[in-house]
């Protein structure tokens, strides 16, 4: 890893590892690289490279390897599931010479989320290189890792993007994140075109969209991030604008 102890004016860097071998077969598209990268853009990061593995426990190992000696930060998004092909965890704890535990907050986690569904390979997501910590997930249960300096998210990308949202702010770097949130009673998808054209017309904006359910009427909010307030403000009013114009009342803050 570089060495952090460095002027603060130097441009901070992260890579990702995309592991699995249903993104190389084609099966499906990985949509995890582009909102880390808007992600990290945010928080004063640059992504400056991404790789794609199989799931082999070597080929793991060796990118995870390259990737935390040549970046701050590095992430990996997939293979920490409950089936026997998601080995992610056995290959960074292998790269950093570490035993697999058992976390016991991680474990009592997935108890809490299964109940009596719980079972051996549902408890194989409470396995993590000795002395890791968790990363939270709201939308399924099942934790992220932190270690070192390696940040292990899951495949699917609602569920990386919840666990991003709870380390928003935490990784030295940049500029320090602001947010503000915009609640309307729409679903997310209604207005998905609306959040990507705010997003295109204030680079270094990022808008994360967080939907619910109460009371028999689906809501949303959107938490929207960046790095300075004039530019955070001026994307909340575009953003209520643009909602405004598809008929949506936006609520200048959040609903639930």
């Amino acid at each position: 890893m570089p060495d952090q102890n460095q002027t603060s004016d130097r441009i901070w860097t992260a890579g990702l590892v995309v592991i699995g071998d249903e993104i190389l077969s084609g099966r499906t598209q990985d949509a995890n690289l582009a909102y880390l990268a808007k992600w990290l853009n945010v928080e004063g990061i640059d992504l400056m490279g991404a790789e794609i593995v199989p799931d082999e426990m070597d080929r793991i190992v060796e990118a995870v390897n390259r990737g935390r000696e040549r970046f701050d930060y590095l992430f990996t998004t997939g293979g920490i599931g409950p089936t026997h092909d998601d080995i992610t965890v056995d290959a960074v704890a292998k790269a950093l010479d570490r035993d697999v535990v058992i976390h016991p907050e991680a474990r009592a986690i997935l108890e809490g989320y299964y109940g009596d569904r719980i079972n051996e390979a549902r408890l194989r997501m409470a396995r993590v290189p000795d002395g890791a910590e968790l990363i939270k997930n709201p939308v399924s249960g099942a934790p992220g890792i932190h270690v070192e300096n390696i940040y292990m998210m899951a495949g699917v990308p609602k569920i990386t993007q919840g666990m991003l949202a709870g380390i928003t702010g935490t990784l030295e770097g940049g500029q320090r994140v602001l947010d503000r949130t915009i609640g309307a009673w729409v679903g997310e998808t209604a207005v998905a075109d609306v959040l990507i054209a705010v997003e295109r017309e204030k680079p270094g904006v990022q808008i994360g969209s967080y939907p619910f359910w109460d009371q028999g009427r689906v809501g949303s909010n959107f938490v929207i991030r960046a790095r300075d307030e004039e530019t955070l403000n001026d994307a909340a009013e575009r953003l209520m604008a643009a909602l405004a114009a598809a008929d949506v009342e936006p609520v200048d803050g959040a609903i639930h």
